[in-house]
């Protein structure tokens, strides 16, 4: 059985019907059930656009069955993404969850659902990334594994979110400055800026907690070194999002990877390129992940 797909709109109908459009154009998508949770406007200036989104959602076709859940008041992305992946994989004991910006490859749902499959079993395999950093992959393979969660199009399993807590006073206890150092990519980015600023109400977030469950479960995050997702969402409409063009790749457009030999492990060659890739990126841009995570203030 194909896992369920859960997917967070808003007040973008631009963006969900690039995203729909992609989503419904995957092989497996007539095989997939849909289930949508659409966010209340925040404000009246949100009305229009949630309302056309939500006109639009109520005509999509083309996937097994769909479901809409309308929030009767804004939740929030965080507190949204937090409740509906729970239920999704509470029933379903499996999720690919996508937000309204994420354009998907015609193959993302063959990749999620073969790793899926494949590593259900491995329990050192705790989240499966749909996307990835742009640098040179070789030497590398199709994929590898890492200890660094990327949420721009991703998958689980039940028995692995059943951990994840979002307490950021009993993170902060529990980390300690090695623990940090290891979560920052060994200081090549500063992931814990975030924790710090949910613990100051600066920002309010859900990936930064699932990454820090990961890490400290010791788990891992399977990637394709080539991205079958790219986010739309660079270009400033997003509530999270800035005009950031070095995390915008092309599509892979091929069936199968193939995760035979792929070893369990945290893949040294991959680590040090993304390092690369963040110490050359990072100091120009002063600190790009705080702007691409940065939210709304509560």
């Amino acid at each position: 059985m194909k896992a369920p797909i859960v997917l967070f709109v808003y007040n973008r109908p631009d963006h969900v019907r690039q995203t729909i459009e992609a989503l419904a154009s995957n092989i497996h998508a007539s095989e997939s059930i849909l289930i949508i949770y659409s966010d209340a406007p925040k404000n009246q200036e949100a009305k229009e656009p949630v309302q056309k989104v939500r006109s639009f959602i109520k005509e999509i076709k083309g996937f097994k069955s769909i479901t809409i859940i309308e929030r009767d008041i804004n939740w929030g992305l965080a507190r949204s993404i937090i409740d509906g992946v729970t239920n999704v994989i509470n029933q379903h004991g499996k999720v690919i969850v996508l937000e309204d910006d994420i354009v998907i490859s015609p193959y993302f749902l063959q990749f999620m659902n073969d790793a899926l499959e494949y590593y259900s079993n491995e329990k050192k395999v705790w989240h499966i990334s749909g996307w990835n950093y742009s640098f040179d992959t070789y030497g590398i393979g199709d994929a590898f594994f890492w200890r660094v969660m990327n949420c721009w199009g991703w998958a689980t399993w039940k028995d692995r979110w059943q951990y994840f807590e979002k307490d950021v006073d009993k993170l902060i206890a529990n980390f300690t400055e090695d623990d940090i150092y290891r979560f920052n990519l060994n200081g090549a980015e500063n992931f814990w800026y975030q924790v710090l600023a949910n613990k100051s109400n600066t920002i309010n977030t859900w990936a930064i907690f699932w990454y820090a469950t990961i890490f400290k479960k010791n788990g891992l995050c399977l990637n394709p070194c080539k991205s079958f997702v790219t986010n739309i969402g660079q270009d400033g409409t997003g509530i999270h999002c800035n005009s950031d063009s070095i995390f915008i790749n092309n599509l892979l457009c091929e069936k199968t990877i193939d995760f035979r030999g792929l070893i369990i492990e945290e893949n040294e060659i991959a680590v040090d390129k993304i390092m690369c890739f963040y110490n050359k990126f990072y100091k120009k841009s002063k600190n790009i992940f705080r702007r691409i995570f940065r939210r709304i203030k509560k």
